[in-house]
């Protein structure tokens, strides 16, 4: 396991310093604050095996529905969008 600074974790791996803190604070990233010369350094602990590194990088795969399911659920939701609207119009003459 590699330890490096916050900056060096951005360079290494092509990131601006903003969204490094925000995979920090978000817990994405192993890190641990360090006080040093009376400053709080943060370092990023790093997987050394190059294998498990790309593995962290890569966005989950999302399942994706066919077509005709999501116009079946589309024509769901505005069928309910009608039934509600007519709701409101009653209870808009009721008061």
């Amino acid at each position: 396991m590699e330890k490096m600074t916050l900056k060096a974790y951005a360079v290494k791996h092509k990131m601006s310093m903003f969204n490094v803190v925000k995979l920090v604070k978000s817990g994405k990233i192993k890190s641990e604050t360090v006080e040093e010369d009376g400053k709080s350094i943060v370092y990023i602990y790093e997987e050394s095996d190059p294998g498990l590194a790309g593995i962290a990088d890569k966005k989950p795969i999302e399942s994706r529905e066919k077509p005709a399911g999501l116009l079946t659920r589309v024509s769901a939701l505005e069928n309910e969008i009608v039934q509600l609207r007519k709701e409101i119009e009653t209870l808009k003459r009721l008061l």
